[in-house]
């Protein structure tokens, strides 16, 4: 039997810690989070290249004329570009961006597939509403458990982990200034699931067991109920991850910043049900 609970402390407070320090401290070095053209307000145009001229020299091309751009990968010649520009006139900022990209690459075989502008207003009030969307989880996620186990412990052990795991995927995008959008917080709230499910099959089995072992002590009954339910969580999160490492592999640019933050949700929510959940729920336990 493993003893998990032997490297709680160490696990729970310097690692999560240490990775909360290091995305705050890169949110503060890079002034933020990055964010895109969906959140901010800009313009997004979907180009067709008659050939494959890289997305460096595309966004060098965008940046001498003024732009600064956002470039993706679709298939192999078509690239979708995002930039922070609003124009009402969506189809004539794609119209001077095709025209920069002709002179450029000495071409006029570059095909506008599709225009889209984002406001300013409609960016914040989007932000602002996948704010909402990710506390009213977190908020009923925290009712769930607390009517689910009947105990306050169980409710905060489960909240703070998923809550752990929600900073962890923040931190990561702020550390690599990798863009957040309307995906990423999808993302996120399909992780926080993810995650709240294996916290509740091993909390349920801890609960069994206070009832089976009683008389043991805490520790070791925690300690058995995570061993006895390790088989379920290994098989689901190898399962689960196979699946997004295949998407982050080959889903191209488009889906990288999903399938990354789908990852990392599924690595960090594994690990939080274990060091963060449990031993949260132990140390906040009346009778303990």
């Amino acid at each position: 039997m493993i003893d998990f609970l032997k490297y709680r402390f160490f696990c729970c407070f310097v690692i999560s810690f240490s990775m909360i320090a290091a995305g705050i401290g890169g949110y503060l070095y890079n002034g933020g989070f990055k964010y895109s053209v969906d959140f901010t307000g800009g313009t997004q145009v979907l180009l067709k290249f008659d050939q494959n001229y890289g997305l460096g020299k595309i966004k060098e091309s965008l940046s001498a004329g003024g732009w600064e751009a956002t470039v993706f990968q679709f298939g192999n010649d078509d690239v979708a570009i995002r930039v922070q520009e609003f124009s009402h006139d969506s189809q004539g900022l794609a119209l001077k961006l095709k025209e920069q990209l002709s002179a450029t690459f000495n071409t006029q075989n570059i095909e506008i597939l599709e225009a889209n502008a984002v406001g300013p207003g409609v960016g914040a009030s989007l932000r602002w509403n996948s704010i909402l969307a990710v506390l009213i989880a977190l908020f009923s996620m925290l009712l769930y458990i607390a009517f689910r186990f009947w105990s306050f412990s169980y409710g905060m052990g489960a909240v703070i982990a998923i809550l752990h795991d929600a900073v962890a995927i923040l931190a990561l995008f702020a550390l690599t200034q990798r863009e957040i959008s309307p995906n990423v917080i999808g993302a996120m709230l399909a992780t926080l699931g993810y995650s709240i499910n294996d916290t509740i099959v091993i909390f349920a089995r801890i609960r069994e067991n206070f009832v089976k072992m009683k008389g043991q002590h805490p520790d070791v009954i925690v300690n058995t109920s995570i061993n006895q339910t390790l088989s379920r969580t290994i098989l689901t999160s190898l399962s689960t991850t196979l699946v997004v490492v295949a998407l982050l592999v080959f889903g191209g640019e488009a889906l990288r910043n999903l399938s990354l933050a789908l990852l990392v949700g599924i690595v960090v929510g594994t690990y939080s049900s274990i060091y963060v959940a449990s031993p949260i729920m132990l140390m906040l336990r009346k009778d303990s």
